[in-house]
């Protein structure tokens, strides 16, 4: 493969777009685009966004092992993240009460959005400061991208 295509190629790729779950809960249908399936998110302004792989943090309200599957919150509400057995270095973001971020692509967005992860991460050690940021890192994102 030539360097051009392999740019060419990498362009079409996702880049992760910090969300919160009421974003997604109000994203507009499903689109087809050139990295895949991809929802319109409406950042403000009237502005509009076509994700696909998005970037989320949020609390682990419960864990089911058996299901490969937790529930997250945000400040705006809930959402569920599939495949997390699967995640390498995943176990010790799956407790209870843990301050995590997951990146992934979007299965589902009502009526409660639902993320296949790609990442995870405990990010309780400083989850102040990350909660009290991400609502700001969210729309700082969208403002450069939209």
């Amino acid at each position: 493969m030539s360097q051009r295509e392999k740019t060419a190629g990498e362009r079409k790729r996702p880049v992760p777009v910090k969300v919160l779950s009421a974003q997604l809960r109000a994203a507009g249908n499903r689109r087809t685009a050139d990295s895949g399936d991809a929802y319109v998110i409406r950042p403000g302004g009237g502005r509009s966004l076509l994700v696909s792989l998005v970037w989320m943090q949020g609390t682990v309200l419960e864990v089911q092992l058996d299901r490969n599957t937790v529930l997250l919150m945000d400040e705006t509400g809930t959402f569920a993240v599939q495949g997390v057995n699967n995640i390498p270095k995943g176990k010790p973001c799956l407790s209870q009460g843990k301050y995590v971020m997951v990146m992934g692509v979007i299965q589902a967005v009502s009526p409660e959005p639902v993320i296949r992860a790609v990442k995870m991460a405990d990010l309780s050690e400083l989850a102040a400061l990350h909660r009290r940021m991400w609502k700001l890192e969210v729309e700082d994102l969208q403002q450069v991208l939209a």
